[in-house]
């Protein structure tokens, strides 16, 4: 059973480091005009287009290399509950725009990202004993 969580855990991490270094190279190096086609929020605070990029291109670094690196690896966890409250706040800011349709990606993430606490955590604790 926990092999077998291991193994999922490393696919979702997988999965949020893809997904968090694309969007935050998207964030970061397509030009506003092209990104408020896609995201119409960005075309109003394209600084905050800027920070977020950076914050999900050290989320999705966090999320795999320690783990994979073997350096440090219970700093994944930090990634994944900084990860979860990206997550939220991108969803408060969305909810405050009146675009809760456009919330679906940010929890789906954010579960994600709960899982890999629990299971890394979980790991953790097995270590110590």
């Amino acid at each position: 059973m926990i092999k077998t969580l291991s193994v999922i855990c490393w696919i979702v991490q997988g999965l949020l480091a893809i997904t968090l270094l694309w969007a935050g190279y998207t964030k970061l190096f397509t030009p506003i005009a092209t990104l408020a086609g896609m995201w119409p929020w960005t075309a109003e605070h394209p600084s905050l287009v800027k920070v977020a990029g950076v914050f999900d291109i050290f989320g999705g670094l966090g999320i795999i290399l320690p783990s994979l690196l073997k350096a440090r690896p219970q700093l994944t966890i930090f990634a994944a509950v900084g990860i979860a409250l990206l997550m939220i706040s991108a969803a408060i800011f969305h909810i405050s725009r009146g675009e809760i349709s456009s919330i679906g990606i940010n929890v789906f993430v954010l579960l994600l990202a709960l899982f890999v606490v629990w299971v890394k955590r979980r790991e953790s604790a097995i270590k110590r004993n």
